[in-house]
């Protein structure tokens, strides 16, 4: 799992893994810094985990977190949609004013739509 992975190299000390299939998103209000994973699902879908609670969100006092986020998709298979749902994800916590940080660049990706 990418979350594993990412807790692995910054430290379990300051890594605390939760699943959003198992917990309630309003977690996140405890944190002051959040790193978020979403994968995209089928033709530029929110995986159900994330869609069953998409609502929540708004709901949640985020403002002034800052937060990384990361998404898995397949760029080869479903260039139309690689990572739509990480734009989506992005585009909601705006909303809620949080600092968003680690942009990284789409050079080297193959898709068709931005």
């Amino acid at each position: 799992m990418a979350a594993e992975k990412i807790r692995d190299i910054l430290g379990p000390e300051l890594v605390t893994l939760h699943n959003l299939k198992d917990d309630a998103p309003a977690l996140m209000e405890q944190y002051d810094m959040l790193i978020l994973g979403i994968p995209t699902w089928d033709f530029g879908e929110i995986q159900e985990d994330w869609e069953a609670v998409w609502d929540q969100l708004d709901d949640l006092n985020l403002e002034g977190k800052i937060v990384a986020l990361y998404g898995m998709g397949d760029q080869l298979g479903y260039g139309e949609w690689f990572l739509d749902a990480l734009g989506m994800l992005h585009d909601k916590l705006a909303l809620k004013g949080v600092k968003f940080v680690g942009y990284w660049p789409t050079e080297g990706y193959e898709f068709t739509k931005q």
